[in-house]
């Protein structure tokens, strides 16, 4: 009995709208027009996902031909394994693959879906991305040019992913799923030929040597590296902890549900969201907190009337145990770190997917503020807000800044946190993304000379710490990065009880 996969048409007709839109703004740069754009990729690598849906690829493949023509050259990329599912008839196969892999095995394989024409592999690994808490993805120069010296031998056609890696600003960096949920870093330098700040590096000329033995390079000098400066450190000053600033970060009002809602069902696309009850009776001995079901999507820091009680994480078991009065606020700050872009799990909801659980009671009755945080950074200047005493240590998430000037004319640079914990940072009300100094491998923020203010113009960098902020809260200015530091740690806190004050962080044995 055959499987009929039906498609969603609510996401059908989001794709067609999009591409509605696209296509025709690239139609007049293909390449039969005079434009320089020889060929169109086709999704990618579909061929992994599970349903092996060619409906959908048929789909795709008439919309990009109404749009944009018969004369255009339509392709596909898969790995290997998902050539069988990711090919389809009219389109021209294209496979990917790095230097430890064998190309003789996956070209023959090829052939199979693709009999004539060019050999392609459409993404050729010269470096990997990097998740939190590994180590520095790296790919060694001998083996990234002898993969290429064999493939050109063979007449193949070699697109390079990545040439030239970048940075995943903001909260873009998404995630995979390989057995577990792992996020990936802000950098995306991905030990690619030239570097997240655009700098050549000794792979690029290797390459560049060996491509030189097949075919003719540009004569002259490749541009320099970019200017690098190094400056600080610099001491921030607190501005108070995340919960002061809520009627700023969410100015509509929370939303009411029994049961917590997700961050998709309130239209919360990223970022954050806290949720808040209110207990409705007394909890005198410290009593476990849980979520069931692995329900944190993705990372939970809890505090009760204010205080930092420590934090839950998508498949982690921490132990968290709560005391408190009978109406005793209790707040969850949930953080999206990032949507699943590659793995079995195609649906990702962010946020508290069941209700948590104290002791044996299921808490309902909730608050959900969905929290417009990026929008608070860039106004911070017009607002008086108020000012908090120093908080206690673990912090919990808060609010950290300071101005500075540059004088002379200034360049790149790599904002580096030392003895900062985990969070998010902006500078100048752009954001930079994601540190997690004390999980690594990243320990610097990438900060392109564009965002910055030079000639004694003052410069705003605004941290939001969110566990534990170090004793002196400062940062410093490096003219390298740091993309290669795992500490193998994992923190968690505990409550002891006789106290309802967090106790100093446990270093676990982590990965």
């Amino acid at each position: 009995m055959s499987r009929v996969l039906l498609l969603p048409l609510d996401f059908l007709a989001a794709v067609d709208s999009w591409f509605k839109v696209l296509l025709p703004k690239l139609y007049p740069w293909l390449y039969h027009n005079g434009g320089n754009i020889i060929s169109i990729q086709v999704e990618n690598e579909y061929g992994s996902y599970k349903a092996c849906d060619f409906t959908y690829m048929r789909h795709l493949a008439g919309l990009f031909r109404a749009l944009l023509g018969d004369r255009i050259l339509l392709f596909t990329t898969d790995g290997p394994e998902g050539l069988k599912c990711g090919s389809l008839q009219g389109l021209y196969t294209t496979v990917d693959f790095g230097p430890a892999d064998n190309m003789t095995k996956i070209f023959a394989l090829l052939r199979k879906y693709e009999p004539h024409g060019p050999l392609v592999n459409s993404e050729y690994y010269t470096g990997w991305l990097d998740y939190w808490g590994q180590n520095h993805s790296m790919r060694s120069i001998s083996a990234v040019t002898k993969g290429l010296e064999n493939m050109l031998k063979l007449g193949a056609s070699v697109n390079m992913y990545m040439f030239h890696g970048g940075t995943n600003f903001g909260y873009w960096n998404g995630a995979d799923d390989k057995g577990r949920y792992l996020p990936i870093t802000t950098s995306y330098d991905y030990d690619a030929p030239i570097s997240e700040a655009g700098d050549p590096t000794p792979k690029l000329f290797a390459l560049r040597n060996v491509i030189s033995e097949f075919q003719e390079i540009p004569l002259g000098p490749l541009p320099p590296p970019s200017p690098k400066m190094m400056f600080g450190p610099l001491t921030l000053h607190l501005d108070g902890d995340l919960l002061t600033f809520l009627d700023f970060l969410c100015p509509r009002g929370p939303i009411r549900s029994i049961l917590p809602m997700t961050f998709e069902a309130v239209k919360q696309d990223f970022g954050f969201m806290l949720y808040r009850t209110y207990l409705t009776y007394t909890v005198s001995e410290p009593t476990q907190f849980w979520v069931p079901n692995n329900g944190v999507h993705d990372r939970a820091y809890v505090m009760v009337d204010g205080v930092f009680q420590g934090v839950l994480e998508r498949n982690m078991r921490h132990q968290l145990f709560l005391m408190g009065n009978i109406g005793a606020t209790l707040d969850i700050l949930l953080e999206n770190m990032g949507r699943l872009s590659f793995g079995s799990n195609s649906s990702d909801f962010k946020g508290l997917l069941e209700p948590p659980v104290l002791g044996q009671t299921v808490l309902t009755q909730w608050l959900m503020f969905p929290l417009k945080v990026d929008k608070l950074v860039k106004t911070w200047f017009p607002l008086e807000l108020p000012r908090s005493s120093h908080p206690q240590v673990p912090s919990g998430p808060t609010f950290y800044s300071t101005t500075f000037p540059i004088l002379g004319e200034g360049g790149d640079t790599f904002l580096f946190l030392p003895g900062w914990t985990k969070g998010q940072v902006w500078i100048n009300g752009f954001n930079l993304g994601r540190y997690w100094t004390r999980q690594g491998p990243q320990q610097t923020l990438y900060v392109p000379r564009p965002l910055l203010f030079f000639g004694g113009a003052l410069n705003k960098i605004t941290l939001l710490e969110l566990e534990n902020v170090p004793p002196e809260p400062k940062i410093q200015f490096l003219d390298k990065p740091i993309l290669n530091s795992t500490l193998h740690k994992t923190y968690i806190y505990s409550l002891s009880a006789d106290t309802q004050n967090p106790s100093e962080p446990m270093e676990l044995s982590g990965h």
